[in-house]
């Protein structure tokens, strides 16, 4: 009886999202929003709440997350990794700086201490890679000439999890400094330990993992990215990240034959995830918290808009790439949960939780928009601050009014003022 109860849960799980992916083709934008609400209306709290599927949906939803991140790192060589990285640092910092601190200031006078606001300055920091992928490849930017720029952002962000989260954990858990340390040393030689194999070894890898089969290669390739993503999060760093840098490991022939063939599978495992964030969102827990998140995510909004362009704007981009890559980089989403999820198991403060959802909840909707909208926008704004060419070139400066003593007095002396 559990088993078909499973079945009929998870069958209108999957044949809801893809008339909802239908629906939002029909009106040319992304069903990500449509996907959250699904999820909202059948989730904790919502009008029907589904049980017997949950455990299977948490998993997928797990899954989508890896698949979302290893087709990014399949777009980019190790080589454009390592001089992304080392160019776009500085944007990196500055990415920091313009959204970290205004969570942390916003824990800070709400009264819940330097703790919550060290975890409200990762909620408010951190993008959505998973969002954000999916949001290029819906609107079909992953060619375009910012697309380096929003990923060299997002894989700073990251890999900067890699240190974060120890600290974070260590902080919440109230373990000592030389605990703590040992946790962050870990964490950071994973990382660099999976960075230097896939940029000193990707071509083997790559060998390894090649095969003229299509089946072979899907469960070789399949397998091999949730391995490294378990061992990561195993070991204190993110699973995501691990997922990343397996897709910078493949080039060639076989991150062409591992698009085409896990892009279905990605398709899915990501539809699932947004439902999944929906499901676990109590909607009663959000209005009380509502008008302080809407706040922070105006602000935060602003901020990373700011971000992206100016990154974008110091890597020779156009003005329309600039403001492109400002707007793709709005959405919040797993990360942010992530973090808010380790304070409020560990108690620090009951409000947090369903702040960080109403925050999320907003950006991840707001941030496709944003991502399709901010460009034509700051273009049409523009165009109303600016006169038309002609009108310009019909009104003199002050220094040479014809209206002027001086002018009049040289355009009587001179017969070719005249004429």
């Amino acid at each position: 009886m559990h088993s078909a109860l499973f079945l009929i849960e998870f069958g209108a799980i999957i044949l809801g999202l893809g008339l909802l992916g239908r629906l939002a083709g029909r009106f040319h934008f992304s069903p990500i929003p449509l996907y959250l609400l699904a999820g909202l209306a059948f989730g904790t709290g919502g009008l029907l709440p589904m049980g017997a599927s949950e455990e299977f949906v948490a998993i997928g939803a797990e899954i989508g997350v890896i698949l979302l991140l290893l087709m990014l790192g399949l777009e980019y060589t190790a080589s454009d990794l390592v001089s992304n990285l080392k160019t776009q640092y500085p944007a990196g910092l500055v990415d920091f700086t313009l959204n970290a601190v205004p969570g942390a200031v916003a824990a800070l006078l709400m009264g819940w201490g330097p703790v919550a606001a060290v975890v409200l300055a990762g909620v408010t920091w951190i993008s959505s890679s998973g969002v954000i992928a999916k949001v290029m490849g819906d609107l079909g930017r992953v060619g375009n000439r910012e697309t380096p720029v929003i990923l060299s952002i997002l894989v700073l962000e990251d890999l900067a999890m890699a240190v974060y989260l120890p600290i974070i954990t260590a902080l919440l858990a109230g373990v000592g400094l030389a605990a703590g340390s040992i946790t962050l040393a870990i964490a950071l030689g994973v990382a660099g330990l999976v960075l230097f194999v896939a940029v000193r070894y990707g071509r083997h890898i790559s060998r390894f993992v090649s095969s003229d089969d299509p089946e072979k290669l899907l469960l070789v390739v399949l397998g091999l990215t949730l391995l490294v993503a378990g061992v990561a999060q195993q070991l204190q760093v993110s699973a995501a990240v691990g997922a990343f840098l397996v897709g910078i490991a493949l080039s060639g022939e076989v991150a062409e034959g591992t698009h085409t063939l896990l892009s279905p599978l990605r398709d899915l495992f990501a539809a699932v995830f947004f439902v999944f964030f929906g499901l676990h969102t109590d909607p009663a827990s959000i209005p009380p918290v509502l008008l302080p998140a809407l706040a922070l995510a105006v602000v935060t909004s602003g901020t990373k808009i700011a971000t992206g362009y100016w990154a974008a704007k110091r890597a020779g981009v156009g003005v329309k790439g600039r403001w492109r890559a400002g707007g793709t980089l709005v959405a919040r989403g797993e990360f942010s949960i992530v973090i808010a999820g380790l304070a409020v198991t560990a108690g620090i403060e009951p409000a947090l939780g369903p702040l960080a959802t109403a925050y999320v909840l907003i950006l991840v909707v707001i941030g496709p928009l944003t991502a399709r909208y901010t460009e034509p926008v700051a273009a049409w704004v523009g165009s109303r601050r600016t006169p038309p060419p002609r009108i310009l070139a019909a009104v003199p400066s002050r220094r040479q009014s014809p209206e002027s003593p001086e002018d009049l007095k040289d355009q009587a002396q001179d017969p070719a003022a005249r004429a």
